[in-house]
């Protein structure tokens, strides 16, 4: 079997031989492109390469670039699990030119790469370009003399690449890979291309043009090549599976999975989530990200407790997440020594993360499985979803992920209603904070300890109500508390402050808006 290090590894040294450099896997936090959350293409660290903003040592490069994708504009959180190809966290296998090499050479390398180097039967194999793209058909249909049979052209949607609304841009040509007529579904371009049968391998972006603020293009004087190729799903051809499940790289994630939770089924669904988003989370964290309510923090926090939840859904109530981090050390450390270097951290910032959303998780899934029992039209109502996501720490998405597994469907407009409710509280109850004029005569300062901690023991220093010192707020009452010690961030910088609770032996009082004063 062609393992998915082996293949990382032969793609590299290929192109390595083509007088490309070998370029280490980015971060997943972007250095260079503010506008996208994470790392989601193995072109994203080359972006200022290609814009001509930046020279480099090399005008041809090959990568294995880690990517996430679960959050902004390219979100596959809610299909993991569900599908055979959807992932937070894969590889992306890429060769670029940077004003090189251009059409020619990027499609007879890949055909070379796939036909020769791994021995892929070209009957197996379907080829698309783009509409008005003759240059490229001529050379798949001329030079390489493909199949007319397994050729296709397509239109923008599917074959033309633009780096944004303006800017470099230009077509595509992409290669399927066909699994066979037991699987259903048509080639690319048909009405039933959706189907699985024909699963896109790889994707040659030939970027030709510069697109102008009016649609205009015009053809780039250093037309460049950027292409991607997925690992896991190149693994499944190569391995002989249909599911990137199957391949070595999860099976084994499976396994441990499936032995730390104690389940018996490895074609659970739920150890499929466990072990996608235990990558995500690890390489995440090694990458700088801890878990948190903004941002990238979030969309970490989002897809922990998805597989914190699904874990609990096979009974697991201790801590077992953290567990998964040295089975993928042991995976992947190797093409990641990042990885294993980071090992204990990881496992100390997936533990707490598990330790805090254990305090709620019970609580929160008995609310919602009285909130199930008693539905009468199969819709989980808004207010229980805001219930979940406000109090007990329930992303909307992971509630929606329970919904979909019994067959229900969320009330969002009344989610968005008790949403813009809580806002309009949290304006109101900002009347009280650096607005108000409160003469606060307090020496010292409240000591911020929220880039550590999200829970913390606290003292309270002084209450304000109406503008004056009081001794106690009542129920329904609002006012301000200050404290010596607070996880919460002030609004500062655009940031709007943090809510939340605290909690203490004479009740709970809703923070509604944190203030610097």
């Amino acid at each position: 079997m062609t393992t998915s290090s082996d293949l990382r590894a032969s793609f590299i040294d290929y192109f390595a031989q083509q007088g490309h450099q070998p370029v280490a896997s980015s971060p997943l936090i972007p250095a260079n492109d503010a506008t996208l959350l994470f790392t989601n293409a193995g072109m994203v660290q080359f972006k200022d390469a290609f814009l001509g903003r930046e020279r480099r040592p090399y005008t041809r490069a090959v990568t294995s670039q880690r990517c996430v994708r679960a959050g902004g504009k390219h979100n596959d959180l809610e299909n993991v699990g569900y599908t055979a190809r959807h992932h937070t966290f894969f590889e992306m296998l890429g060769n670029f030119s940077f004003g090189d090499y251009f059409k020619r050479e990027a499609i007879h390398y890949a055909w070379d790469y796939l036909t020769r180097v791994l021995r892929l039967p070209p009957e197996r194999l379907w080829f698309t370009v783009y509409t008005e793209d003759d240059e490229a058909a001529a050379i798949w249909l001329d030079e390489i003399k493909v199949d007319p049979q397994r050729f296709s052209r397509c239109g923008a949607a599917d074959n033309f690449w633009s780096m944004g609304d303006t800017g470099p841009c230009g077509p595509c040509s992409e290669i399927f890979y066909d699994h066979g007529p037991a699987i259903a579904g048509g080639p690319p371009g048909s009405p039933d291309a959706d189907g699985d049968r024909y699963v896109e391998i790889w994707n040659l972006v030939f970027m030709q043009f510069n697109r102008a603020a009016d649609g205009t293009l015009t053809p780039l004087p250093r037309p460049s090549v950027d292409t991607g190729m997925g690992l896991e799903r190149l693994a499944a051809v190569m391995q002989g599976v249909h599911s990137n499940y199957d391949i070595d790289l999860f099976v084994k994630l499976i396994a441990a999975a499936a032995a730390i939770t104690g389940c018996a089924n490895p074609a659970d669904q739920s150890l499929r989530v466990i072990a996608d988003h235990i990558r995500s989370t690890a390489f995440l964290i090694t990458d700088g990200v801890t878990p948190g309510n903004e941002g990238r923090g979030y969309v970490l926090r989002r897809i922990m407790r998805r597989a914190i939840r699904h874990g609990y859904r096979l009974g697991c109530t201790a801590p077992f997440f953290y567990r998964l981090v040295a089975p993928l050390v042991a995976e992947m450390g190797d093409a990641y020594p990042e990885l294993r270097t980071a090992q204990a951290q990881v496992e100390r910032l997936v533990r707490l993360e598990e330790e805090r959303f254990a305090e709620t998780l019970a609580n929160g899934m008995g609310i919602l499985e009285t909130a199930i029992a008693g539905l009468a039209d199969g819709r989980i109502p808004g207010e229980t979803v805001f219930k979940l996501y406000d109090t007990y720490g329930f992303p909307t998405d992971l509630t929606a992920d329970i919904a979909r597994e019994r067959g229900l469907t969320l009330d969002m407009e009344g989610f968005e209603r008790a949403m813009d409710a809580q806002k309009d509280r949290a304006r109101a109850a900002s009347q009280f904070g650096a607005g108000q004029d409160v003469a606060i005569d307090i020496q010292g300062q409240t000591e911020f300890c929220g880039y550590d901690y999200l829970h913390e023991t606290a003292t309270v220093v002084a209450l304000y109500r109406d503008g004056q010192s009081c001794d106690a707020l009542d129920e329904s009452q609002d006012g301000l508390v200050i404290l010596d010690l607070t996880p919460f961030y002030g609004e500062s910088g655009g940031q709007v402050g943090d809510r939340g609770w605290l909690t203490g032996e004479s009740g709970r009082f809703e923070v509604a808006d944190t203030q610097k004063k």
